[in-house]
């Protein structure tokens, strides 16, 4: 039976803090992209991105009439708008300076720390 080698992961291994920006707006979207990408290389670290994601859309139809006129409808669709960074080899100072960071409202923020 042949011995097989476990590979270890090393402590210095390169770490990505990825962040994932939803809004419904996409102005708003950017502009606080900009604001993560501007406080991230203002303490000198390596951003990638922002790559867009798809958008997500969700439509809706619902009757204009409760009772007569069941043929007639209204639609409405939401857009969800994404983006994606990945903050490389992130500092302490950069995670408490982006959690401390103040965006608008509206805006969604989900961070990942990967290996």
């Amino acid at each position: 039976m042949p011995s097989q080698s476990k590979t270890v992961k090393k402590q210095n291994d390169i770490h990505k803090l990825r962040i994932r920006v939803q809004a419904y707006e996409p102005r708003v979207l950017d502009s606080s992209v900009k604001q993560i990408i501007e406080t991230a290389t203002r303490l000198e670290t390596t951003v990638v991105g922002p790559i867009p994601l798809p958008t997500k859309i969700k439509k809706y139809s619902v009757n204009r009439a409760p009772f007569v006129f069941k043929t007639s409808q209204e639609q409405f669709e939401m857009r969800t708008h994404t983006r994606l960074l990945d903050i490389e080899r992130p500092s302490q100072q950069v995670i408490e300076a982006l959690s401390n960071l103040s965006l608008p409202a509206g805006v969604s923020i989900e961070a990942q720390m990967l290996s």
